[in-house]
């Protein structure tokens, strides 16, 4: 289990991370999301000892990385795929690896054959793909048999066979009790993988939760009416969002208005003639681009 509380990084008058707490459990995968600029990377980098926090702390089982006496049989994580030597082999590689991190030798075939590169495993890393990059990054990350993993964009440069094999790898590190933090940009492909959610923007924490629940928190109505202005009017002073869209009147669901039969007996309290009624299942998309739409460094009207 990996444990932030009050974790602030600043570099100069910027403040990358502010205050941040939020909880990696043991067991699940958890996306780590947030647009460009949230501070995802100095987090993660915090994380692994790769930067000092101005304050707050970061405990990985329950202790400091640096108090562990093994980290690399604590935390096993890809943060960048072009930390190779390319002149080395990628077996070479792993053997470096091993040896700097008190690992034996013997574990760096196995590893190989976990992530399918023995067979390129005597080619120098200059000739690696994109994707076999990615796969060597966690042949090294699994090197210790940690039992947290910390992946930044795992799937980049992966055709679909490697990304269907990335979701099994992960899945099977969560299944086996590990603690696995994934950040992506890749929304479709997070809400496959991911069983919780952590949402930065500005180095701020925009929500935690279980990828269920923020989808759930998340969904709407489109309703039409012969009277939309009426019905908008009328959830406007029930507190509920609701906005006009060419589709229609789009409600946001929440604990009053929870789904679309209450849309439908609030029309019929009100007298108004219902011609089109849908609940829509978000996506993950949208629930990120609600939470983060404030928050982003760049963008664009919507």
């Amino acid at each position: 289990m990996i444990e932030v509380a009050g974790l602030t990084k600043t570099f100069g008058a910027a403040v990358a991370v502010d205050d941040l707490a939020f909880t990696v459990p043991d067991g699940a995968v958890t996306g780590f999301l947030g647009p460009n600029g949230a501070g995802k990377s100095t987090t993660m980098r915090c994380l692994l000892g790769l930067d000092l926090p101005d304050a707050g702390r970061v405990l990985v089982d329950g202790h400091r990385l640096r108090d562990h006496h093994r980290p690399a049989r604590v935390v096993g994580a890809v943060l960048d795929t072009a930390w190779y030597h390319p002149g080395r082999t990628g077996r070479g590689h792993l053997r470096v690896v091993a040896a700097s991190a008190g690992l034996p030798s013997t574990r760096v075939d196995e590893v190989l054959a976990a992530v399918g590169l023995t067979t390129a495993a005597d080619r120098r890393v200059r000739g690696y793909s994109l994707g076999m990059r990615q796969r060597l990054g966690l042949a090294a990350a699994l090197l210790g048999d940690p039992r947290n993993l910390v992946l930044d964009e795992p799937v980049n440069g992966l055709d679909p066979e490697g990304v269907h094999w990335m979701r099994s790898v992960l899945r099977q590190g969560a299944d086996a009790g590990r603690a696995v933090l994934v950040s992506s940009h890749l929304l479709a492909e997070m809400q496959v993988i991911a069983d919780r959610l952590v949402v930065l923007g500005r180095g701020r924490l925009l929500g935690e939760g279980t990828l269920a629940a923020f989808l759930d928190r998340h969904g709407h109505v489109l309703v039409r009416t012969d009277g939309d202005e009426l019905l908008a009017a009328r959830l406007r002073e029930l507190g509920v969002v609701a906005e006009r869209t060419a589709a229609g009147l789009r409600v946001e669901l929440d604990h009053r208005i929870p789904d679309a039969p209450a849309v439908s007996r609030l029309c019929r309290d009100l007298g108004l003639l219902v011609t089109a009624l849908g609940e829509a299942a978000p996506t993950l998309e949208d629930v990120f681009l609600d939470l983060t739409d404030r928050t982003a460094e760049f963008r664009g009207e919507r």
